[in-house]
């Protein structure tokens, strides 16, 4: 049941992002973010525009013009005069992105100059606001040329609205031709979009773009607003280049360099704090936002920007994916690998999108199908540390921990695996002598001396690549060529025999004349067995079992009276001409009809 954690894992991250994606929840601002990048990029391969073109008050401006018009904010006269010499070259619209809401009352001759100016001039669109709070004027009492909409029949023409009018301009109510340059940020407070209108009090009431994109005969989008389309660079020129070129009697600039342009007069200079946080900037002249809803509109190239829900399929696929690679066991590198080239083909195509005109951002669905394969990731990890350690802890009581620390980093150890059959050449190590021993001595020294005597022969099995079996009362079971194969297998059985027979000898010249007495039979048979972990789930032991492991037992039992290490025929062969073999003739074997030849093996340097 463990295998289906996977498929529990991947069902819950699919949950959380269908709740996510339907609800609009915490990863939108991961497509918010990222979108900006493609925003940006998109932003710098498009030229500056040929049909906007940016009127600046900037820094230059305000400096030039102190000694003509005083400080800011100028006489609207200056506007007026502006405005005259831009009409007079024939541009589709003059857009002032500048608010005249109040009336210059030290003044007023001046508001007039400019309310007779836009009068003049058809093209020429002034700005409002619609605030959110304050009472304003009633929608009964707003000049005709004030646009506003029922939105149903009960609509109060009583109602007051907060909506910041041109002012300046009451002189002449009716050249008020204008419409809202509300900054709307989304929810992260970065300005992504335009409105085509805003309701307020059951009424409606329409952008600046809007009206005179509608005024130039230019389709809208739908909805209440759209998404722009950034661009780079503006063509700037400054004011106070336009406004001295006005009043020369002989131009310098040429005649005709706004016509059939759409001029966006606008503050660009620092000072005058018209800065917002967009995708392009944390500090974007507001003067070219509207510029580029401008440019939008007057193209029709405006970024259309699908539901996210779109992109649900995408990350439920990645999650699908790593549920199915996990369940199935593939290596976390190439499933990564896999997610990269699926994330490279997903942003490949949302660029390919968005320099269409589509903005769909893809960023929160592949967080979705990351975090899915990070949290599984995760989950193997501690998955195979928890094996790692239990297979240590396990294989430790069989094999030298130097050579378990190997096999488990290349992955050859695992107390999971099935068992499986192997060619093992199997050793049985008896203590003679052991009853007579036990009869002279202490209990405790006895158990001390088989303790020296267990840890000595351990410690031989495990320097010749050995695995311990397990201990019988006070005899030894090993084998080679299981969980490692070795080179030669049978003759490390034999090297190991050997030299436990020299660590008896050893042991019995340290504990003296108490093991006198002490002698060891070994036995060894090499042939086919079943290798692995055998018993229940909550006791398993690494141990090898077959036909092999009784004739090694039997031939152990053979030893008494004839050699301290008796080899088969099939060990001889296999360990081949490394040792001196002494023939020891043919012995009879319980279980089995035939008899068995043994052999007494010395090491070559002992050759007579």
């Amino acid at each position: 049941m463990l295998r289906y954690r996977w498929w529990v894992l991947a069902v819950l991250f699919a949950v959380l992002a269908c709740i996510d994606f339907t609800f609009d929840g915490v990863s939108r601002i991961l497509d918010q973010r990222g979108g900006d990048i493609l925003l940006r990029m998109n932003a710098s391969r498009r030229p500056v525009s040929d049909r906007v073109v940016i009127v600046d008050i900037d820094q230059r401006s305000l400096e030039m013009m102190n000694e003509m018009a005083g400080s800011w904010p100028w006489p609207r006269s200056v506007h007026g005069e502006l405005l005259d010499h831009l009409g007079g070259q024939g541009p589709r619209a003059v857009a002032f992105d500048i608010l005249f809401n109040e009336a210059d009352v030290y003044r007023p001759n001046e508001d007039a100059i400019f309310a007779e100016a836009v009068a003049r001039h058809p093209e020429a669109w002034l700005a409002m606001t619609l605030n959110t709070d304050g009472d304003g004027a009633r929608v009964v009492d707003m000049p005709a040329a004030v646009p506003r909409t029922p939105l149903t029949r009960q609509s109060d023409p009583q109602v007051r609205v907060p909506l910041m009018m041109p002012l300046a301009l009451y002189s002449r109510p009716e050249a008020l031709r204008g419409g809202l340059i509300n900054f709307t940020p989304d929810s992260d407070n970065v300005g992504r979009h335009q409105i085509l209108y805003l309701d307020a009090h059951g009424w409606r009431f329409p952008s600046l773009a809007a009206r005179i994109a509608t005024a130039l005969g230019r389709p809208l989008p739908g909805g209440e607003r759209y998404m722009l389309n950034w661009r780079k660079g503006w063509r700037h020129v400054s004011y106070a280049d336009v406004y001295l070129d006005a009043l020369r009697r002989h131009a310098l600039r040429p005649a005709d360099e706004f016509k059939g342009k759409i001029v966006v007069v606008g503050a660009a200079a620092p000072g005058l704090m018209d800065l917002r946080l967009t995708s392009l900037g944390s500090t974007y002249p507001g003067v070219e936002i509207l510029a580029t809803a401008l440019d939008n509109l007057d193209r029709s190239d405006w970024l259309s920007e699908p539901p996210r829900s779109r992109t649900l399929p995408l990350a439920i696929g990645m999650i699908a994916l790593v549920g199915l690679g996990f369940l199935r066991g593939w290596s976390a590198t190439p499933l990564g690998l896999t997610l990269v080239g699926v994330s490279g083909v997903a942003l490949g195509t949302s660029w390919h999108l968005i320099t269409r005109g589509i903005f769909v951002p893809v960023f929160s669905a592949l967080a979705y199908g990351w975090a899915s394969y990070l949290a599984a990731s995760a989950l193997a990890y501690l998955d195979e540390r928890r094996v790692r350690l239990r297979t240590s802890v396990m294989f430790k009581r069989f094999l030298d921990p130097r050579v378990v620390a190997d096999l488990i980093e290349r992955g050859e150890a695992d107390y999971r695996s099935e068992a499986r059959a192997a060619e093992v050449s199997v050793l049985f190590s008896d203590i003679r002598g052991f009853t007579s021993l036990s009869e002279v001595a202490s209990p405790e020294q006895v158990v001390a001396m088989l303790n020296s005597y267990f840890s000595k022969q351990v410690d031989v099995i495990f320097a010749h690549g050995g695995t311990l079996d397990k201990f019988i009362g006070d005899a030894i079971m090993a084998f080679w060529g299981a969980p490692v194969s070795g080179e030669n297998d049978a003759r490390a059985a034999v090297t190991a025999a050997l030299a436990m027979s020299a660590a008896l000898e050893a042991l019995r010249s340290e504990i003296g004349e108490l093991g006198s007495e002490l002698e060891i039979g070994i036995g060894i048979h090499t042939g086919p067995a079943v290798v692995g972990f055998i018993g229940s789930s909550d006791r398993l032991d690494y141990t090898v079992i077959g036909d092999t492991v009784n004739l090694a037992s039997r031939v152990e039992g053979l030893t008494k009276g004839v050699a301290r290490v008796l080899v088969t025929e099939a060990t001889k062969q296999s360990a081949g001409d490394a040792f001196v073999w002494r023939d020891c003739g043919l012995f009879s074997v319980k279980g089995r009809s035939a008899q068995v030849r043994l052999f007494e093996p010395s090491p070559v340097h002992q050759r007579p």
